[in-house]
């Protein structure tokens, strides 16, 4: 394997080599894989340093250790589809490495969290700003 500034580290070579069913067991879904593009992940406090972990877990503490990262911004900063993305994500959050913060509908009328299925304050104030920046 060559050295220098053009050369790969183990971990990513492996990481870019391993098919994205592999990367999941093979698994297309999980308890929690649905979780939202703009779900905000944070690596809980002790887990950055847990061994055992595959090349694509270690990337996304590597990602979340020191800031919030959403869903869609480590599929993009790993190269890895949204789905399996999503499933570690899930997998991590039950094995206690880190924590989602999603965002609860809001009742655009209050302003307040509502039970019931509505538009998401959040959601609707990110499309504005993305259409703003065009």
């Amino acid at each position: 394997m060559p050295y220098g500034p053009g050369a790969h580290s183990a971990d990513t070579y492996e990481a870019a080599t391993v098919r994205p069913y592999a990367v999941t067991g093979g698994r297309v879904q999980s308890a929690l894989s649905d979780l939202p593009l703009e779900a905000l992940v944070e690596v809980l406090p002790g887990a950055v340093t847990s061994h055992g972990l595959t090349p694509e877990k270690r990337a996304i503490m590597q990602h979340a250790a020191h800031t919030y990262v959403s869903i869609a911004e480590l599929s993009a900063l790993l190269r890895l589809p949204l789905g399996v993305v999503r499933i570690l994500v899930a997998d991590m959050q039950e094995e206690g490495h880190l924590t989602v913060h999603t965002s609860t509908p809001v009742n655009v009328h209050t302003g307040h969290g509502s039970a019931q299925t509505g538009l998401s304050l959040s959601v609707l104030e990110s499309v504005l700003n993305g259409i703003s920046a065009l």
